[in-house]
């Protein structure tokens, strides 16, 4: 495996990775508002939706390499 097959294999496993985190951050933030701490939970959502914005960085990286 060359230097840039072995790359976007680590992209695909990132953006992968990131998904789950994401997933964790939400059940986070809804745990914490359940126990009342909204500010807490506002702040885990942002963590949530950056997480997000960042696969779309990942994905253009994918592209960039496939083409």
């Amino acid at each position: 495996m060359n230097e840039l097959e072995k790359l976007k294999h680590l992209l695909h496993h990132w953006k992968e990775h990131n998904d789950e985190h994401a997933e964790t951050y939400k059940q986070w933030a809804e745990k914490a508002s359940a126990l009342g701490n909204k500010e807490l939970a506002d702040i885990l959502e942002t963590i949530r939706l950056k997480t997000k914005e960042m696969n779309g960085l990942f994905e253009e990286a994918i592209k960039r390499i496939e083409n």
